[in-house]
């Protein structure tokens, strides 16, 4: 009888074990993430910013239906932790003991707090237990917490339940504030045991339950427009081994699958190029093997025009890629896609179909970041005259929160906290943020100087008073809109030679209050000198006793010199017919600056903890050295010395092969002998490169989405292709422009706000807190969320990593628009 109900206990046993294995869902990969379809789950793949901390892509993250809209999973000190605040230091991911478990070492090194968290597939979810090493010391209860942050846009307008009790997400945040003067956001709901998000959306609903510690709900924009809805257990004191116990169940549509995304340049094709969309398809998706262009008529018909079978372009990432050629249509018209049942929105095919891609850019983009003036189109007031307090000598042995680092010496006459008088002319705020920095000023001159000398640049849509620091857009000056910004740039770099002797890291806000500020860039400082015998609110003969002046990063750096000796250079060319004082004298000024570092080991980064080697002092050096040789059409100092950077530019062709090739004609014919097979070899490696996508260009894998690096490909690639035809063709840089205008990985929307037919709309520039954008910036784009998801957020500005407008970015993308359309022009 006892062996019989043993044996009865041991197949109930089974039987459970069956049931559990059987519900479920989730199982680890070989990526060591948790998937199913239609499910996700990230377990810290992608870490927290050693420089710019929470970027909302961290710790376990959550994609449901396609999109992510879960990140930061992990032990924070904050309720609502805004970008700089403290995060945990990743240490190791291994799997668990347990089938189908993942599990994280992490630690906070200065609070002595180290924590395992686990992540476990179960039933139809999946379970987070937090292990600490130690329970907390008592100067850490109360503090710690778990969170895990939901998409804001995901969730506006719906619904949750804690535990029975109903709440709403608002559209814009309310409250509830703490009344004791801290500023500290309230939970909008607490005390639970159950949260369930979104109950009646089955596509965003989640529910989390805590075995132990109550839940809470954050709205975190209460502290910062770019905060998400928190979800947050606080761990209790005296509690070690699971100190936190969560069970989360995303509910996940039985058979999900995600929609085919058909993807194209936004701005249509001239009518001879190559035609090719892409179309982007979930795995699970019954993929139909033929699509059809059809053209629209004047009575909203849709006439077929082709029908073609899919050329497969196999998997990445996540998704399986298709191509679609509708080459042979070369007759002018508005045509969509249709494919799987849908029509795409419309395209044009037209000789002029590129005829405006870059105005924007030039006209409004540029207009509205320059700095030190005052900014109008039409009604519409983007900036009153900005910084005009400029600026103030930054302390030594500073490390700056955005980047910027001062050494030991200031390598300037003045002392810490002393303004520096000179530095409030010319410019342009560099991003979202309003910070001069002197490399991306620089290249922004030099990618418009080429453009203007390759293709023409030939436009006046904006007028530009330097003298009235006054600008007005869509109001022609009869002065080429061109001219005008490099004018003001070179303003910039001239002022800081003039000041310094040399170029500086670059101008910032000194506190993070006033860097996280967010609008109108004239508000950002009262525009008086600071004076510290004056009281804060006090002013007194054009100064104030507010702090708020920016600060100037003074170290002088060879990269930095020889960055804006190259500008300089190539700026005296664009403005000697129309301000031959200012042309010579920026030229002067780049002769000074290429020769101070012409003797001994050019070596270095640009001051910024982000330097990168295309940054670097001996890529300046080449750089700098073409526009001198150009400038001096072919002196023989400056071809010397390009001769003996030879070993520079073979070891970073990559990087300096655009401008190596435009000293050929200033150069003898061995030169050009010299490059060909450093093209042959960067063609080969390319080849070897792009062919590891379907778009044909090089894909960022970075933490930072990757639009500049495609513009800057495609700009070099036809510089390559001038120089040497039968070497390198035109399809590397229309493949760049494809790519930024639409044809990309997970949305087929143009990366440069309005231009073409449906664009990203929502951008990281200075209005991003009001749901918008700036005409012509150019947007990062799409950024594969580690190991394999590629994401473009359409409905949240604050990324940006995907969303930030920079000049330097957009001036390269005028550049390699330009060159694009001349490439259009050839025969294939």
């Amino acid at each position: 009888m006892k062996r019989s109900i043993i044996a009865l206990l041991a197949s109930a046993s089974m039987l459970n074990c069956a049931c559990a294995v059987q519900a479920q869902t989730l199982a680890v990969t070989p990526a060591q993430t948790l998937e199913t379809q239609g499910l996700s789950v990230i377990v810290d793949q992608n870490q927290f910013s050693p420089i710019f901390f929470d970027e909302k892509n961290a710790g376990i993250q959550i994609v449901l239906h396609g999109d992510r809209i879960a990140t930061d999973g992990a032990i924070r000190l904050d309720k609502t932790p805004e970008q700089w605040a403290p995060v945990p230091a990743f240490i190791s991911r291994t799997l668990g003991s347990e089938p189908n478990q993942v599990v994280v070492r992490s630690a906070y090194k200065a609070q002595n707090l180290a924590y395992n968290v686990k992540v476990t597939a179960e039933g139809e979810g999946f379970r987070i237990a937090v292990d600490l090493d130690q329970p907390l010391p008592a100067s850490l209860a109360g503090k710690v917490g778990f969170n895990l942050d939901f998409l804001p846009s995901a969730y506006f307008g719906k619904t949750y339940l804690m535990d029975t009790a109903p709440g709403l997400f608002p559209r814009h945040p309310t409250g509830p504030m703490a009344k004791d003067g801290s500023g500290d956001p309230l939970p909008m709901a607490s005390g639970g045991k159950s949260l369930t998000l979104a109950p009646e959306d089955p596509l965003t609903r989640v529910t989390i339950t805590s075995d132990k510690a109550p839940l809470a709900i954050y709205d975190a924009r209460n502290r910062a427009q770019n905060g998400w809805f928190v979800v947050r257990s606080l761990v209790a004191a005296g509690a070690r081994e699971n100190a936190i116990v969560w069970h989360v169940r995303p509910n996940v549509e039985k058979n999900w699958v995600r929609q085919p995304v058909v993807s194209f340049n936004q701005a249509g094709y001239t009518p001879d190029r190559r035609k090719v969309a892409m179309i982007e398809l979930d795995p699970n998706f019954n993929a139909p093997k033929e699509a059809e262009l059809v053209k629209l008529t004047a009575d909203g018909g849709k006439q077929s025009v082709l029908r073609g079978t899919l050329t497969p372009r196999g998997r990445w990432t996540r998704y399986n890629y298709a191509a679609f050629d509708f080459s042979s249509v070369r007759e002018p018209g508005v045509y969509a896609i249709s494919y799987a049942g849908a029509t795409t929105n419309p395209f044009r095919i037209a000789a002029d179909a590129y005829g405006h891609i870059w105005q924007a850019s030039l006209d409004t983009f540029l207009a509205e970041q320059m700095d030190h003036m005052g900014i109008r189109e039409q009604y519409r007031v983007w900036s009153a005259p900005s910084h005009l307090d400029d600026a103030r000598q930054a302390p030594a042995n500073h490390v700056h929160f955005d980047g910027y680092k001062m050494g030991p010496n200031l390598d300037s006459p003045f002392k810490a906290g002393e303004h520096i008088p000179g530095l409030a002319v010319g410019g342009w705020q560099d991003a979202g943020d309003y910070d001069i920095q002197t490399p991306e000023n620089a290249s922004v001159i030099r990618d418009l100087v080429w453009a203007r000398e390759l293709f023409g640049l030939d436009w006046d849509e904006t007028s530009v008073d330097e003298a009235a620091r006054a600008v007005e857009i869509r109001k022609p000056d009869g002065v080429e809109d061109a001219v005008q910004q490099i004018t003001h740039g070179t303003l910039q770099l001239l002022a800081q030679y003039k000041t310094f002797g040399h170029a500086i890291v670059g101008i910032v806000d000194p506190t993070l209050r006033q860097y996280a500020h967010l609008g109108d860039s004239g508000s950002q400082t009262d525009g008086l000198l600071y004076d510290p015998a004056l009281k804060p609110d006090e002013r007194k003969d054009g100064a104030s006793g507010k702090p708020d002046d920016r600060w100037a990063f003074t170290t002088d750096l060879p990269a930095n010199d020889l960055s804006i000796a190259g500008a300089l250079a190539s700026s005296s060319r664009a403005l000697s017919a129309s301000n031959p004082a200012l042309a010579a004298e920026a030229l002067s000024a780049a002769k000074a600056l290429w020769a101070k570092q012409q003797n001994g080991t050019i070596k270095g980064g640009d001051g910024r903890d982000d330097s990168t080697s295309p940054r670097s002092a001996e890529n300046a050096n080449v750089v700098a050295t073409v526009e001198l040789l150009i400038t001096s059409k072919g002196d023989r100092t400056y071809a010397t010395r390009l001769r003996q950077l030879l070993p520079v530019i073979r070891q970073h062709f990559e990087w300096v092969g655009g401008a190596a090739v435009r000293a050929i004609p200033f150069m003898d014919a061995d030169y050009r002998q010299q490059l060909a097979p450093l093209v042959r070899a960067m063609k080969a490696k390319v080849d070897s490169t792009v062919v590891n996508n379907p778009f044909g260009v090089p894909i960022s894998e970075g933490s930072w989405a990757g639009s500049n690096q495609v513009v800057s490909f495609g700009t070099t690639m036809y510089l390559l292709h001038q120089a040497f035809p039968e070497l390198v063709g035109t399809e590397y840089t229309l493949n760049a422009i494809d790519y930024v205008l639409g044809r990309h990985p997970a949305n087929n929307l143009s990366f440069v706000s309005t231009v073409g037919t449906a664009s990203k709309l929502i951008g990281y520039g200075h209005n991003r807190a009001d749901y918008s954008f700036i005409p012509g910036g150019l947007e990062p784009g799409m950024l594969i969320v580690k190991p394999d998801f590629p994401e473009v957020k359409t409905d949240w500005p604050f990324l940006w990593f995907e969303n930030e407008y920079t000049v330097s970015t957009t001036s390269a993308y005028i550049l390699a628009a330009r060159a694009a359309m001349a490439a259009t022009t050839e025969k294939p």
